[in-house]
This record gives C-alpha cells, sequence and structure tokens, in this order.
C-alpha cells in the first residue's frame, strides 16, 4: 500500500485502466479500514496484511482462480445468449448442416423422446446438449446420467431417488435424477447398456412421467425431455432378448444418426482448428 512515489490504490486503478477483469490481491503492514474499502471499490479480490501468511495466501489464489474462471464461463455463456461453447457443432459439411438444422427444429419441438445413436466419438453428447439449450427448457436443469458407468445395486436409486430409511444406507431423503431433471431434459447415455431389470421401470416411468422414489408411497409428476444415446445396434440387440422393444419404441420417437467422421472428412480441418483453440 505504502511506495515510494505514489499508494497501491493507485497503482490498483492504473490495473484497472489497463485490464478490468485482472485479479488483484493487495497486501501491506499499513492499511486500515478506509484503505481497505477503497481497494475493495476498486475491485480487489482480497486484501492481505503482513507478516503474510502462506497459508491463507495459497487459499486466496485458489479462490482468486475459480473466481476468475467462472466469470470467463458467465462472459462465454452471454456471448453465445446462454447457450454454452460446448454445444458448439463444427463442420459445413452437408452431413453437419443436415444434422444442425434437424437438431434445430426438434429443439424447439414438441416432441419428448428423442434417440440420437451413433459410433462412439460422433458428437452425441454434444447434440443432447445442443438439443436442451436451443430449446424452450434451456432455463432448467440439463441432467446427464452415463446408463454403463452405474452400478446396477445404485441406478434405481439414482434415477428416481429413495426415502429415508428405504434401505441400510438411506440416511436421507434423496432425490433422483428424474426429479432434478424437472422442467429440463434428462440425458441417458449409453441406454442399451441398462439392465433388463431397471428397463421395465425406465418405460413404466416414460410413458407416464410418473414414478415413486425407492421406498416410497407417494407418485412424483415431472415435466421433462428424455434424450437417450448408444452406439449399440439396439434392434440387434432387442432380437438378441437384451432390450425390451416397447422401451426401443418408446425412445425413437425421433431417431438422430450421428454420421462418423469418415462419412464428412472435409470437416477434419475446421475440427483441427476448433481444438487448437
Amino acid at each position: 500500500l505504502q511506495l515510494p512515489d505514489q499508494t497501491g490504490v493507485d497503482v490498483l486503478r492504473q490495473i484497472r485502466a489497463i485490464d478490468p477483469h485482472a485479479l488483484v490481491i493487495m497486501m501491506t503492514a499499513y492499511g486500515g479500514v478506509p484503505e481497505a474499502v477503497a481497494a475493495f471499490k476498486l475491485g480487489v479480490f482480497d486484501y492481505l496484511a503482513k507478516p503474510l501468511d502462506f497459508d491463507a495466501l495459497g487459499v486466496t489464489l485458489r479462490y482468486g482462480l475459480e473466481a476468475r474462471h467462472l466469470r470467463a464461463e458467465v462472459e462465454r455463456l452471454r456471448a453465445n445468449d446462454g447457450e454454452p461453447a460446448a454445444t458448439t457443432i463444427v463442420g459445413s459439411s452437408p452431413a453437419i448442416r443436415d444434422t444442425v438444422a434437424l437438431v434445430g427444429k426438434l429443439a424447439v419441438s414438441g416432441a419428448n423422446a428423442i434417440l440420437l445413436t451413433g459410433e462412439s466419438g460422433t458428437g452425441k453428447d454434444l447434440v443432447a446438449r445442443a438439443l436442451h439449450y436451443q430449446s424452450p427448457r434451456s432455463h432448467a436443469p440439463f441432467v446427464a446420467v452415463n446408463c454403463a458407468a452405474m452400478p446396477d445395486t445404485l441406478m434405481e436409486s439414482e434415477l428416481f431417488g429413495h426415502e429415508k430409511g428405504a434401505f441400510t444406507d438411506a440416511r436421507f431423503l434423496k432425490k433422483g435424477l428424474f426429479e432434478l431433471a424437472d422442467g429440463g431434459t434428462l440425458y441417458l447415455d449409453e441406454i442399451g447398456e441398462l439392465k433388463m431389470s431397471l428397463q421395465a421401470k425406465m418405460l413404466r416411468v416414460l410413458e407416464s412421467l410418473t414414478f415413486r422414489r425407492v421406498g416410497g408411497s407417494r407418485d412424483i409428476t415431472v415435466d421433462l425431455r428424455v434424450v437417450a444415446a448408444t452406439n449399440r445396434d439396439l434392434d440387434a440387440a432387442v432380437l438378441a432378448g437384451e432390450f425390451r422393444r416397447d422401451l426401443l419404441y418408446r425412445l425413437r420417437v425421433i431417431e438422430v444418426t450421428m454420421p462418423p467422421l469418415r462419412e464428412h472428412r472435409e470437416d477434419i480441418e475446421a475440427l483441427v482448428h476448433h481444438f487448437l483453440r
């Protein structure tokens, strides 16, 4: 704060003129309340007293960097009118143009079940998010679950929630993903890996959008869009007895098949530049 030719607050003003978003931490042995107030009015992130506590400085730096990251994310969201940059579908080939046009139409449609198919790495997650953030539901949650990564014993509780005391470790009431996604979009990734024991329950919920928490006695109704994705051939899985035909019919209200990159190689250069940026 006390410098030979000016004050730290003067320097802070100059920093702010150069970069309004710079993360600034001030340190002094002389500061009082008026000086601290002046610094905070100019947007100083924190104000540390000497002798410096390096543990406290470490905490301040960590939170400061997190705050800067969040601010940058907010600015990106505003620049995209609320749509995260992660939903940008890159490419100008006919295949990608057709996909983008279809996603735009489906996003604003009333379709409450959409199935995304295609090989791994074709951008199904990207399309699922675009369907949400370009839709009237964008103000509500986008909730994603990987059906292949969830242990069978936890899947029902994760999807539908549980009441306190429903089982040994159920110490608290827990809302499931269907309930948390109310008003928005529930993304069921790798739906082809869902065990047969849960497929019947999933079908009942998709048909009525009504369910009960594990151990519950009250019906809960939600309003959401379900987007499911798989890299499996679900028709073949039905024939093999590994997937319910009625569940596939319910999920496949509208199907979007993502083209593999080998079918639109002209987009490789644009993708390279996108990932480098």
